[in-house]
C-alpha cells in the first residue's frame, strides 16, 4: 500500500469514526419555553379542490374524512382553512358565493359549509379559517377591485361569518383579507371595526396571505394596523421569516405551504417544512395547499393534496405519505402546547423540534430529509447535506424523570421504494435522562410520552376505474349540495335549480347563475364553462337540453375534447357547438370562438327548450339540433382528447337538462 493511499484510508476511517460518535442535544424547559404551537392544517379551496369529495358514496366519504380530521387516526388536522367562494376561477375551478347579488343570501351553496361541519364533528376543537380569493362583481360595483368600497367588502365577509354560525353552528376563528393579492390598510381596519361592532371580537384577522413584505413593515409603522391584525400569514416562506416579523409580536404562520405532488418525495418535503418552519422561521402553524386532491387530474397542480380522492364514481381513494408525516406531529400534540427553546438543526443535517403541554408531556419530532425545497412545489430536487448520524438527547428540567418514550418511525427509500410510514417501534428507554438514536437519511421519528396514537385503517377502497363511458344526469333528484355531481365549474357557477313557475318536464334543471363578471383572482374566461368526464376521451357523443333565458344575447353550448381548465381556462380548446337567441349557430375550435368551423341559421330563440347533440369520431364532428343535422363530418385535428362540457356565451342565466354522454 503506498503512502498516499494509506493516508486516504486513515482519513476515511477517522471521518467515519467522527461521524459515528454523534452529537449531544439538550431538551430543557428550565431555560424557558418558546412560542405557542397553533397547529397543522389543510386548505380546501383556491379553488374547488374538494369538488369531487362530496360525490363519494358512503362509507368511503366518511373514511376519507376520518383520515383527514379524526384525532389519533390519520392526519388528525388541527386547522381547516376554506375559501370564501367568490363565483370566480381560483385555481382548479370556481366556488359559489353566498351572495351572488347584493340582495341575495344563501348559506347552503357549495360544500365548504358541509366540510367544516364534518371536520368539527370529528374534532370539536378544530380551528376554522375563511379567506376570499374572489368576490362577486357587485362588491366592487363593476370594478375588479374589492377595496374601492371597504365597508361593503367588510360587510360581505361579515355576512359569511354570521351565516356560518346562524345556519351551521360554526364558529369561524380567523378570517383573511384577499388571497395573494395586495392588501389595503384601510380595509383591514374597517374589517376589524365591522367585526367588533357586530360582537365578533373573537374573530381574529390574518394578513396578508402573501409575502412577508410589505405587510411586516406596514404593521410596524402603523399602530392601528398592528392592533387590527392578529397573525402575519405568509405563503411558501421557504421556512424563513424576515427580521422585522418577530418584532411585531404577532403570531407568524405559514398560512399556505406545500403545493407538491403527494408522492413520497412530497411527503419528505412536507416533513422538512413542518419542522423547519419553526426551527428557521418561528412559524407556529403550517397549512397545506391543498387538503385533499379531489379534482380532475388534468386540471392544474394534479394530486397536490395531502391525500387523493378524485374518483367518486369508483369509490377509490389513496391515503398518501403526507397523511402519515402529518400524524407524526398532530397525533402527539395539541394547539396550545409550547415549543421548547432548545430546538434546532442536527450537526450533520436535518432538524428536531420538541413540544410540551406544560403538564409533563413531551413530544420530539426529528427529520433527516435529503431533499431541499426552498418552496415545496415540484421542481427537480437537489441534494441536501445529510448523512447517517448518532444523536443523543438529554432530557432536563421537567423531563429529567421520564423513563421511556413511545416511538413512531417513517423511512423513505427513494431507490427501492421500500418506504415505511408511521410505524410504531418499541419504546426507547431513557437512562439517567438520556437516550441515543441512529438517524439514517430520509427518516422521521416521533418520541413521545403520549401513548394513544394510532395508524388508523379501513378496508381497502374499491379499485381505481375510469369515468363511466355511459353517463347521464337529468338533475331531477336534488342532492345535498348546490352543484350537480361530477361537474367542475371553471368559469361561472352552475347550480341545481327548481323552476317553481314552470314545474313541467324541466322543473328541475342545472342553471348558470352568475350574470356579472366577478372580481377575479385569475383571468376568467368571458364565457362560462363546466367540465365533466374523462380527459382521455376521444370519440363520444354528448347531448343536452338547453334553455336560454336572455332574449338579447343568449347563447349556450355543448362541447367535447375540452383540453384546459383552471387558470388556463381562457385558452381552452375543444369542439364547441353553440346556438344563440338570435337564431344562429356556430361550431368553434375554442371557447373564445376565434376559430370557427361552421356557422349559419338555427332558428333558435330564447325561452324555448332545445336538444343539442355533438358527435365526435376521429377527425370528424357532427352537430344535431332537436335530432336534425345542422352540420356533419367536418374535419378538425386538435385537440385529440379532453373532457365534455356545457356553458354559456357570456355571464347570463341559462338552464341545462337531460345531459347524456356516450363515449367509445
Amino acid at each position: 500500500m503506498n503512502i498516499g493511499h494509506q493516508c486516504c484510508v486513515f482519513l476515511s476511517i477517522f471521518l467515519y469514526i467522527s461521524e459515528c460518535l454523534g452529537e449531544d442535544y439538550d431538551l430543557d424547559d428550565s431555560l424557558g419555553l418558546g412560542q405557542t404551537f397553533d397547529g397543522i392544517g389543510g386548505l380546501s379551496g383556491g379553488g374547488a379542490t374538494s369538488r369531487l369529495l362530496v360525490n363519494y358514496a358512503e362509507p368511503y366519504r366518511s373514511q376519507i374524512l376520518d383520515y383527514l380530521f379524526k384525532p389519533k387516526f390519520g392526519a388528525s388536522f388541527q386547522i381547516l382553512k376554506v375559501e370564501i367562494g367568490g363565483d370566480a376561477q381560483s385555481t382548479d375551478g370556481t366556488e359559489p358565493s353566498h351572495m351572488h347579488y347584493e340582495n341575495d343570501e344563501n348559506y347552503f351553496r357549495g360544500y365548504e359549509w358541509w366540510l367544516m361541519m364534518e371536520a368539527k364533528k370529528r374534532n370539536p376543537n378544530i380551528t376554522l379559517i375563511g379567506l376570499p380569493w374572489a368576490f362577486p362583481g357587485w362588491v366592487g360595483n363593476g370594478e375588479n377591485w374589492p377595496y374601492r368600497f371597504p365597508d361593503i367588502t367588510a360587510s360581505y365577509v361579515l355576512s359569511w361569518i354570521i351565516g356560518a354560525k346562524k345556519y351551521h353552528d360554526l364558529d369561524i376563528n380567523y378570517v383573511g383579507i384577499w388571497n395573494e393579492r395586495s392588501f389595503n390598510t384601510k380595509y383591514i381596519k374597517v374589517l376589524r371595526y365591522t367585526l367588533d361592532k357586530s360582537g365578533l371580537e373573537r374573530v381574529k384577522i390574518i394578513a396578508s396571505d402573501n409575502l412577508w413584505e410589505p405587510i411586516t413593515s406596514a404593521v410596524l409603522a402603523d399602530k392601528e394596523l398592528l392592533d387590527a391584525i392578529d397573525v402575519l400569514g405568509v405563503h411558501y416562506p421557504g421556512t424563513k421569516n424576515v427580521p422585522g416579523a418577530l418584532k411585531t409580536g404577532k403570531k407568524l404562520w405559514s398560512s399556505e405551504d406545500y403545493s407538491t405532488f403527494n408522492d413520497n418525495v412530497g411527503g419528505g418535503c412536507w416533513a422538512r417544512i413542518l419542522n423547519q418552519n419553526y426551527v428557521n422561521g418561528k412559524m407556529t402553524a403550517t397549512i397545506s395547499w391543498n387538503l385533499v386532491a379531489s379534482y380532475y387530474d388534468n386540471l392544474p397542480f394534479p394530486r397536490d393534496g395531502i391525500m387523493t380522492a378524485n374518483e367518486p364514481w369508483s369509490g377509490n381513494y389513496i391515503v398518501e405519505s403526507p397523511v402519515w408525516i402529518t400524524a407524526h406531529t398532530t397525533q402527539f400534540t395539541e394547539p396550545g402546547w409550547k415549543y421548547l427553546q432548545t430546538v434546532g438543526h442536527f450537526t450533520h443535517g436535518g432538524s428536531y423540534v420538541a413540544l410540551t403541554d406544560q403538564r409533563g408531556n413531551l413530544t420530539i419530532i426529528t427529520e433527516t430529509m435529503t431533499h431541499d425545497h426552498s418552496i415545496c412545489i415540484r421542481p427537480p430536487l437537489r441534494p441536501y447535506d445529510v448523512i447517517v448520524q448518532n444523536a443523543t438527547f438529554h432530557l432536563k428540567g421537567t423531563f429529567a424523570s421520564i423513563s421511556q418514550l413511545d416511538v413512531w418511525h417513517s423511512k423513505f427509500d427513494f431507490k427501492t421504494n421500500k418506504t415505511v410510514l408511521f410505524q410504531k417501534l418499541k419504546p426507547v428507554k431513557v437512562i439517567n435522562g438520556s437516550f441515543s438514536i441512529e438517524l439514517d437519511v430520509d427518516e422521521v421519528y416521533t418520541f413521545t410520552t403520549i401513548t394513544n396514537g394510532q395508524k388508523g385503517r379501513y378496508p381497502d377502497p374499491p379499485h381505481s376505474a375510469p369515468f363511466p363511458k355511459s353517463y347521464r344526469d337529468d338533475f331531477d333528484v336534488p342532492g345535498n349540495f348546490s352543484e350537480a355531481q361530477n361537474f367542475a365549474d371553471q368559469t361561472g357557477v352552475f347550480e341545481c335549480f327548481t323552476n317553481l313557475t314552470d314545474p313541467g318536464p324541466h322543473g328541475l334543471t342545472l342553471r348558470q347563475v352568475v350574470t356579472q363578471r366577478p372580481i377575479t383572482w385569475v383571468a376568467d374566461a368571458d364565457q362560462t364553462i363546466s367540465v365533466i368526464g374523462d380527459y382521455e376521451w376521444r370519440d363520444l357523443r354528448v347531448s343536452c337540453d338547453v334553455y336560454m333565458e336572455d332574449i338579447q344575447t343568449g347563447g349556450v353550448f355543448v362541447a367535447a375534447r375540452v383540453d384546459k381548465g383552471g387558470g388556463f381556462v381562457r385558452s381552452t380548446k375543444g369542439i364547441f357547438f353553440w346556438v344563440f337567441a338570435d337564431g344562429t349557430y356556430k361550431i368553434t375550435n375554442d371557447l373564445r370562438g376565434l376559430t370557427v368551423f361552421a356557422n349559419g341559421s338555427s332558428g333558435t330563440r330564447a325561452r324555448v327548450w332545445y336538444t343539442l347533440t355533438l358527435t365526435v369520431k376521429g377527425n370528424y364532428a357532427s352537430a344535431d339540433l332537436n335530432g336534425s343535422s345542422l352540420w356533419k363530418n367536418t374535419v378538425f385535428l386538435k385537440p385529440s382528447r379532453g373532457w365534455a362540457a356545457i356553458g354559456t356565451s357570456s355571464f347570463q342565466l341559462a338552464q341545462f337538462d337531460n345531459f347524456v354522454i356516450e363515449a367509445e
